[in-house]
């Protein structure tokens, strides 16, 4: 068996890193070296420990997480980066792509995203492994990072409205019903409580009947304890 992919979570938001290192460990052939929350620190880790990967935040209370990206290549350093940010300007995308940033992970997201991202990594490093013998093992080795994964959601569930009712439900301290989260998120309460029980089919979240007054009880959704440090920084 190879050894596991190691990586470095640089993340300025202590809960934020926490959840993403574990998701890191979730992920088979994944292994979680530390997690910082400065560039200093991510530098002190870089000069004594082999890291395969990097899980960069791009804005650090320190310094941007590009210009370190910069810095790693003019250093030779062969660390891959995929940048996790919660900015959505194009020209930034842009930059990472000419830094050689392999993967762009937009905050906040769910272990599924993350996972995906992982494991078309992994696909790449498997695919560019040794030398290649013509230009169709080079297009293989490229197109590993950017040809859609295998479906890992049920039908009708997008990742993106995934994302979006697993944040507003981790961020509820009280909860939510499938009422509440379809209000927040813009989506039909059928739809938010199909995104609700997969979260709890997922083990994210737990779900247990309110009585009110008056009425039938009504389902109510939190953020499981065991993954309330899985709040990713917006």
């Amino acid at each position: 068996m190879s050894a596991p992919v190691r990586v470095l979570v640089v993340e300025d938001d202590p809960v934020a890193a926490d959840a993403h290192a574990l998701y890191v460990g979730r992920v088979p052939g994944f292994t979680a070296v530390a997690a910082v929350h400065t560039l200093a620190e991510a530098t002190r880790v870089l000069e004594r420990t082999r890291v395969d990967l990097l899980l960069l935040d791009l804005t650090l209370p320190d310094g941007n997480g590009l210009r370190f990206a910069r810095g790693l290549r003019a250093a030779g350093h062969p660390a891959d980066v995929i940048a996790v940010t919660s900015a959505r300007d194009l020209a930034v995308v842009r930059e990472s792509v000419s830094l050689g940033v392999v993967q762009y992970v937009l905050k906040p997201f769910a272990f599924p995203t993350l996972r995906e991202r992982l494991l078309r990594y992994a696909e790449f490093r498997a695919a560019a492994a040794g030398e290649a013998v013509g230009q169709d093992d080079v297009d293989r080795a490229l197109a590993a990072l950017r040809a859609p994964a295998a479906a890992l959601l049920p039908k009708g569930l997008s990742a993106p409205t995934l994302d979006r009712v697993a944040a507003l439900l981790r961020t509820a301290s009280e909860g939510l019903t499938a009422a509440g989260a379809a209000g927040a998120a813009g989506i039909s309460r059928i739809t938010a409580r199909r995104y609700l029980e997969h979260l709890v089919d997922t083990g994210r979240a737990d779900r247990a009947p309110r009585y009110g007054q008056v009425g039938r009880p009504e389902l109510h959704y939190r953020w499981r304890a065991a993954e309330a440090g899985s709040v990713s920084k917006v």
